[in-house]
C-alpha cells in the first residue's frame, strides 16, 4: 500500500472547527476526514455521512436470537426430552418468554459488537495509524490529502478558518 502524505489543522474548539467544515463544503474542498475527542452535533451532515446501518444489522442479530431460543426450546420440550412437569403441556410457549428475550439480546449485542469492529477494521493485534497523540485529548482536526490541493492552499485555508497548528503526516 503507498503512503498517503496528509495536511492537518488543529483546532482549539469545536465551534470553531464546524465553521471551518462550512467552509470547506462552500469552497468544495475534499475533506479527507475529521478527528475529534467526542461526537459533535451536526458533524456528519457537513460531512455527507449518512446514518449508520447497524441497527438493521442487530435487528437481524435480534431475530436470529429470538429464533434460535424458540426453535431450540420446542425441538427440545416436544421431541428430544418431552417431560410433563408442573402440569404444564409439552410446548408451554409462555414459559419460553424469559429464555427467547435472554438470548435476542445476547446475539444482538455480541453480533452488533462484532459487526462494528469488523467494518472499523478494530481488534486484537490491530495497529493504528494516527495523525497527533492531542487528537484523542483536546484538539479537533480536519486533514486534507495532498493531492487534492497544494500546502500553501491548505495552510491558507487552515489559518483562514483558525487553525491553532498547521502539519502534514505521511501515513
Amino acid at each position: 500500500m503507498a503512503a498517503k502524505r496528509l495536511v492537518y489543522g488543529l483546532y482549539n474548539d469545536e465551534e470553531i472547527l464546524l465553521e471551518a467544515v462550512k467552509s470547506a463544503n462552500e469552497k468544495h474542498i475534499d475533506i479527507y476526514d475529521v478527528y475529534t475527542p467526542f461526537p459533535i452535533h451536526g458533524l456528519d451532515p457537513l460531512l455527507g455521512l449518512s446514518e449508520s446501518r447497524l441497527h438493521i444489522a442487530g435487528f437481524i442479530y435480534g431475530m436470529l436470537g429470538t429464533l434460535t431460543a424458540f426453535l431450540g426450546m420446542t425441538w427440545i420440550f416436544t421431541k428430544d426430552w418431552p417431560i410433563i412437569f408442573g402440569g404444564k403441556p409439552y410446548w408451554a410457549v409462555p414459559s419460553f418468554i424469559p429464555i427467547t428475550f435472554e438470548l435476542t439480546v445476547l446475539f444482538a449485542s455480541i453480533g452488533m459488537v462484532v459487526t462494528f469492529y469488523i467494518i472499523n477494521g478494530l481488534g486484537p493485534g490491530v495497529v493504528n495509524t494516527y495523525l497527533d497523540d492531542r487528537i484523542t485529548d483536546d484538539k479537533f482536526c480536519i486533514a486534507f490529502d495532498s493531492n487534492s490541493m497544494s500546502d500553501a492552499d491548505a495552510e491558507a485555508f487552515f489559518r483562514r478558518t483558525g487553525a491553532s497548528e498547521v502539519h502534514d503526516k505521511e501515513l
